[in-house]
């Protein structure tokens, strides 16, 4: 096929000079892990029309992408797994248990998973008593400009992994990380339920895909 050719070309290029590619190459040769036997150009092309870059590409919604032609299960479920991966590498040196010692630290680790995606969902990282992370999980998933979570979930959790503290994490998907009403009064109610129970209430951060909001450090609270 034709398109072999050109992937051993792009390929050449990668190796020789890889900044000289243009998004959509990279784009392209990245589809052809998901798409061995077809040619990935066109559709590179028409999700860079249609996303204009690629962190576009990447935050589009499962719909938005199926209405390309070419895009079926086997691309969804790459840019899916493309994703996790970056989204785990961001996480690696806080998994190795090194400390959230600033707000920016924790939104750094966050913004990975939680800045592209158009629903809010809610994370929590346990600490210890030096805030070295115990466990980075999801507690809860919402929609577009809201979620539920219940206090006693979350300090329920920290009690089962004996963690001193808590840190609350969630996004905005508006792009807009200042806090609502309802992200504060989330926010004074944790920190009542943590209180009585002698746990650590650390911080709530609030992510976009460019830029965060602690309440803990500017003020809120």
């Amino acid at each position: 096929m034709h398109y072999h050719g050109h992937r051993e070309r792009l390929r050449a290029r990668l190796e020789l000079s890889p900044e000289s590619l243009a998004d959509y190459e990279i784009l392209e040769m990245l589809l052809g892990y998901a798409l061995l036997r077809r040619d990935t150009k066109p559709i590179a092309k028409e999700m860079m029309v249609r996303f204009s870059s690629l962190h576009g590409v990447l935050s589009a919604r499962p719909e938005e992408l199926r209405a390309i032609p070419g895009v079926g299960n086997g691309i969804l479920a790459f840019l899916n797994l493309l994703r996790e991966f970056m989204a785990r590498y961001a996480e690696s040196p806080v998994r190795r248990r090194e400390i959230l010692s600033t707000p920016e630290t924790v939104a750094e680790m966050a913004r990975q998973r939680l800045g592209k995606i158009s629903h809010e969902e809610i994370w929590v990282a346990y600490v210890d008593t030096k805030n070295r992370l115990i466990s980075w999980e999801r507690a809860s998933k919402g929609t577009l400009d809201s979620t539920i979570l219940y206090p006693r979930d979350i300090v329920e959790r920290a009690l089962i992994l004996k963690a001193a503290g808590f840190i609350l994490v969630h996004n905005h998907p508006g792009g807009d990380p200042a806090p609502s009403g309802a992200d504060i009064e989330l926010t004074k109610r944790l920190l009542h339920a943590a209180q009585s129970l002698l746990i650590r209430f650390v911080d709530h951060v609030i992510v976009t895909d460019s830029s965060s909001c602690s309440l803990i450090k500017d003020g809120f609270l």
